[in-house]
């Protein structure tokens, strides 16, 4: 048995750990390149006239033609070719979908033909608006399909190994990406400025690039893959040959959608993650307007939001991988959620206070940490491996859904309202469904026994 495991790249931690900095590496990057642009809201309106309304469905773009059924197809594709090719794929759409929007936001693209006829309808979009929000959606496609691939990887690579802390670690490292984000837009964009016009832009330049990085890093990984995948060939792991019993269906995608606990998982997802990622997108000008400070005041308070998330995932996903309790952290997670969104909606705006608000986004940080640290490790438990990319990418597909639709909802109740309160009430009440679907899910585990409160290891 020792001799087995000897001959795998698996069972070589510094193997393994490398094929976690690889791949985490990419999804850096791909974070910092979603939320690039965040800071600059108030700087869009002011030199591509991009008001709330259009910043909210330009953001809605990323997720568009993931809605409209990619993610269903990308989970085929990763669970019938692989995440080598997967991954490529993924990494590649990413960098074409950031070029295209680079382009469009340029001052060469707003002189363009092209860009008079695109403005020539949708009027309340301007050109600019329109050709980022296509390029966004093809980069909206290869990041999430990146993100289940990503998935999938670290649980053949860790599998009865540190899962949870891999994925822990793989989503710390992702979330410095949007620290990452807030912290260097301004500086870049500042740094870059014309006629003492900052610039919008060099930063999405410079997160470009780091996207050809990330692609670069991908493809040193795919050769490691492939002399893994031939080790779990030489010692029988994986047979050369496939039997037909072992490969992937279509037909098998029912087994996921007739699994209740699928679906409760599916819907937290969408719940929870609607509460936090369109609100990163609007946290800036959130803060700004509430506590009457500066756009770069605004945003070096709000980089601190990933940062304990960072720090706390990686020891909550080792937690779970010794002690377990993943359905109690996504249940905490979800509380400590709805008291945040809370302070942010009544309290803030009546003592508009930097601790206050520091502290409060610190503090939804560590709901930020439980509940994806516990809820991604928790997949693998319920859902056969040979169709896992596929469940993956459907809860994915799910989320999608709320990202692409709560981003225009929220932009048009700015507009409506001409504040936040009501905003950040849709925010809270997302965390009390979410708090909801979490105890079904700690009941329902209760019930069946899927072994989300025992620990990975064994």
């Amino acid at each position: 048995m020792v001799e087995k495991l000897q001959q795998t790249l698996r069972d070589s931690a510094a193997a393994r750990w490398t094929v976690l900095i690889l791949v985490a590496s990419m999804m850096f990057f791909a974070y910092m390149f979603v939320d690039i642009l965040s800071p600059l809201a108030s700087l869009l309106n002011d030199t591509l006239g991009w008001d709330q309304g259009v910043f909210g469905t330009y953001a809605a773009g990323e997720y568009a033609l993931n809605v409209v059924g990619f993610l269903i197809v990308a989970g085929i594709i990763l669970d019938a070719m692989g995440v080598r090719f997967t991954g490529l794929l993924s990494a590649s759409l990413m960098v074409i979908g950031a070029g295209i929007k680079y382009l469009g936001i340029s001052d060469w693209f707003q002189t363009t033909a092209f860009a008079t006829w695109l403005g020539s309808w949708w009027v309340t979009m301007p050109a600019s608006a329109k050709m980022a929000m296509f390029g966004f959606m093809i980069f909206g496609c290869g990041c999430e399909m990146a993100g289940t691939t990503v998935s999938k990887i670290l649980a053949k690579w860790f599998k009865g190994k540190e899962m949870a802390l891999a994925m822990g670690l793989e989503m710390s490292i992702a979330r410095l990406g949007v620290f990452a984000a807030m912290w260097l837009s301004p500086i870049i964009s500042e740094s870059f400025a014309v006629n003492g016009v900052n610039s919008v832009a060099a930063p999405l330049l410079f997160a470009s690039l780091l996207l050809i990085v990330g692609l670069l890093n991908f493809t040193v990984f795919t050769v490691m893959d492939a002399r893994f995948d031939k080790q779990l060939i030489a010692i029988g792991e994986t047979p050369a040959t496939k039997d037909p019993e072992d490969e992937f269906h279509i037909s098998d995608l029912g087994k996921i959608l007739t699994s209740k606990m699928f679906w409760i998982i599916a819907l937290l997802c969408v719940l929870y993650y609607s509460a936090i990622f369109p609100f990163q997108r609007f946290a800036t000008n959130f803060l700004e307007e509430t506590l009457d400070i500066t756009n770069k005041e605004a945003s070096g308070l709000f980089k601190w939001f990933p940062i304990l998330a960072m720090c706390l995932t990686p020891f909550l996903g080792a937690f779970i991988d010794n002690k377990g309790k993943g359905a109690t952290m996504m249940l905490v997670g979800s509380v400590i959620m709805i008291i945040c969104h809370s302070i942010f909606a009544f309290l803030l705006p009546v003592y508009p206070s930097k601790a206050l608000a520091l502290c409060t986004i610190l503090v939804l940080g560590v709901s930020f940490s439980l509940v994806p640290a516990s809820m991604w490790p928790s997949v693998p438990k319920i859902i056969d491996e040979k169709i896992l990319g596929s469940a993956y990418c459907l809860i994915f597909w799910v989320q999608n859904i709320g990202l692409f639709l709560v981003p225009l909802l929220i932009g048009q109740l700015r507009v409506l309202t001409n504040g936040y309160l009501v905003p950040m009430i849709v925010f809270a009440s997302f965390g009390v469904m979410a708090f909801l679907l979490s105890l079904a899910l700690k009941v329902e585990d209760k019930r069946k026994g899927y072994g989300l409160e025992l620990p990975n290891k064994k």
